[in-house]
């Protein structure tokens, strides 16, 4: 077994350490969501936790780790007999982006459910991960309906498996931590809602601290067990910190002046429902406990708010998760009263507790300050901006709105979404097959319908029926996917004239909300001047689309065979990528060609290109003015696509003016 980097010698990441620790002193604080660039320590400080969770007394032979203090009633190894108990440590349990549901939440015997009438169940990682630490890495590249079995297993205590009418509960109680990197993407909100406390990580700017996470880092790596011996003394320390916390945590009183702060809190940030205000008391409390206090001051109060707020104020996904201290600061003022704790001199506050970065344990060193580091200046790493005597400055779009509907035709087989129709493990049932490996959604009639003519043959003498696995049949299922909807916008002069720039960059970002809300991948391809540019690849992140289109300056000429050619290309590497998302261009446009020799005839062979090979397209029509010369519509017909204007493009205008796409034969 590889030896843990130890907990205590992460460098900085304060907060992180903090809301870490402070679920492992109160795991009903609701776990803890990380989110930060790539090489912040995020997953080492996640592993590191486990090592100082206290160890676990657990009912010997029991799958699903009963307290033998107070075993589960429906436990599915029970009923457990008292005494026989084992010692072990808290397990971390990790889940990969993709895993199956019956992974996650165990598989049923179907074959023995319907021919014995036996529960047999095999436990998923919800029962490994009861009493200890459920981790999911990238977190906001995992399915939607595994993240929502998951979170809601955290919320209820228990996981419930279920086929056909046999169930199976068990308790599965877990601290979660999820870790995401934004730029490949975000959570919803209803999810991200459901995560107790959210902290934002960077790597430190200050030279000292980045060598001083360098230096331990390649002490480790030359002597793991060596390291973590000279860290010993201080995981000790933190560990019998956790161990004291939670024996006080039931002590530590909660009282109306504190309660009326988070109220007021919450309702001056106006966060959507009642989990912040709950989260805010167990978080408050946890602090106390971690200081050594029994009761809540206002400082543990605004220390909550500061992790358990930030992530519930997004509206929309190109919201900046935060809060404004000094408006929080004026709210606690006003609601500050005499009841929050009196401050009586019997308890001595640890120096290190709220504030004090989780038993940090003295360095000769400095510290690295992971949530302190100041951002990289605009524009570092970015994409190049293109510049010329003709360009104009980028203009604000305008309002945002409720977009009509664009699907891909037919049916695919690509990754779980909201768009278009495809074969997936959830939805309406359509018919039925034979499994192909393990079976996971029984079609009850038609496995009746296979086992009923074998009934005699097979000697049946009562009433059950006798099924083989020849009869199981497996249930197909149509719902919905999300494609990779790429972008193709022209940014030449004619879309700035008439401040036209504003209302397609309008309905782009319409689009991309309408992206994010049906889980797509989206990318980004501008043309003008002379050539066009990639500017932003495939992601899932839509809120980097977002600030790509905002900043996109406009003017120049139209090379719009130019931008066709570079979104083949996009699309041509991102089929070896990712071949089972289907794709749809929307290319945004008045029709107009310039720069070179027959840029109109260049434009309609590059178009064809797209027609030729079936790909699903969209041309939104930009073309304003009493004079129209109908040629993002020619366009859409060389694209083997479809038209629609600016104005079509809102959901709430008539019905029946967008349609489905239609593919064109080779």
């Amino acid at each position: 077994m590889s030896t843990p980097f130890p907990f205590t010698a992460v460098v900085g990441q304060d907060d992180l350490r903090l809301a870490l620790l402070l679920n492992a002193v109160s795991p009903a604080v609701g776990g803890v969501l990380v989110r930060g660039e790539k090489g912040t320590a995020k997953s080492t400080a996640v592993r590191a936790l486990s090592a100082l969770m206290p160890e676990l007394d657990v009912v010997s032979g029991c799958r699903f780790s009963c307290d033998p203090g107070s075993p589960d009633p429906a436990c599915p190894d029970g009923p457990h007999e008292p005494g026989a108990f084992a010692t072990r440590p808290a397990r971390m349990v990790e889940l990969p982006v993709g895993a199956s549901e019956d992974r996650l939440v165990g598989a049923l015997d179907i074959e023995r459910a319907l021919a014995e009438g036996v529960k047999a169940f095999e436990p998923g990682l919800l029962a490994d991960a009861h009493r200890g630490i459920l981790y999911v890495d990238e977190v906001n590249l995992l399915h939607d309906h595994l993240v929502d079995l998951l979170l809601d297993a955290a919320a209820m205590g228990a996981s419930y498996v279920e086929r056909e009418g046999v169930s199976v509960r068990h308790a599965s109680k877990f601290l979660l931590v999820g870790t995401m990197n934004p730029e490949e993407g975000e959570l919803r909100p209803q999810l991200l809602d459901r995560f107790g406390l959210t902290v934002e990580v960077a790597a430190s700017r200050e030279p000292d601290q980045r060598v001083e996470v360098v230096r331990r880092r390649l002490a480790y790596d030359d002597d793991p067990q060596g390291f973590a011996a000279r860290w010993a003394d201080e995981e000790a320390a933190v560990r019998g910190r956790i161990v004291a916390a939670r024996a006080l945590l039931p002590s530590v009183r909660l009282g109306d002046g504190a309660l009326r702060q988070i109220a007021a809190t919450c309702a001056a940030f106006e966060v959507d429902g009642m989990r912040a205000d709950i989260v805010m008391a167990r978080t408050a409390t946890a602090l106390a406990a971690w200081a050594g206090r029994t009761d809540v001051l206002a400082e543990d109060v605004r220390q909550a708010a500061l992790l358990a707020l930030p992530h519930r104020r997004r509206r929309n996904p190109f919201d900046a998760p935060g809060l404004d201290e000094d408006k929080l600061d004026e709210t606690l003022e006003e609601f500050s009263g005499e009841s929050e704790g009196d401050g009586d001199g019997d308890e001595d506050p640890d120096p290190d507790g709220p504030g004090g970065g989780g038993g940090q344990p003295p360095s000769e060193g400095p510290q690295a300050d992971g949530g302190s580091g100041a951002p990289p200046e605009a524009g570092e790493g970015g994409e190049p901006q293109a510049s010329g005597a003709s360009e104009q400055s980028a203009v604000r779009s305008s309002e945002p709105f409720r977009a009509k509907v664009l699907s891909v035709p037919g049916i695919g087989e690509g990754a779980a979404g909201r768009r278009s129709r495809a074969r997936t493990e959830h939805g309406r049932t359509t018919g039925a097959r034979r499994p192909q490996g393990a079976l996971t959604k029984l079609h009850l009639a038609a496995t009746v319908q296979a086992a009923a003519p074998h009934q005699r043959a097979r000697g049946r003498s009562g009433r059950g029926l006798v099924v083989r696995r020849d009869d199981l049949r497996q249930a197909t299922r149509e719902g919905r996917e999300g494609n990779l909807v790429l972008f193709v916008v022209d940014a030449s002069g004619s879309m700035a004239a008439r401040q036209r720039m504003s209302a397609v960059k309008g309905a782009v970002l319409s689009l991309l909300l309408d992206a994010y809300q049906r889980r797509d991948k989206v990318g980004l391809v501008t043309f003008r001047g002379a050539a066009a540019d990639v500017a932003l690849p495939p992601t899932s992140s839509v809120d980097a689309a977002a600030a790509r289109l905002e900043s996109l300056p406009t003017g120049g000429r139209t090379p719009l065979a130019a931008g066709l050619l570079k979104a083949h290309d996009v699309l041509r590497v991102e089929r070896l990528r990712d071949p089972a998302r289907r794709a749809l261009v929307v290319v945004v446009t008045d029709g107009r060609a310039t720069g070179g020799p027959e840029p109109v005839a260049l434009a309609g062979r590059a178009a064809r290109l797209f027609a030729a090979e079936g790909v699903a397209s969209v041309v939104v029509d930009c073309e304003s003015g009493p004079v129209r010369l109908g040629l993002a519509g020619q366009l859409a017909g060389e694209l083997g696509g479809t038209a629609v204007t600016l104005d079509e493009l809102r959901a709430d205008s008539i019905a029946g003016l967008v349609k489905d796409v239609q593919r064109r034969a080779a």
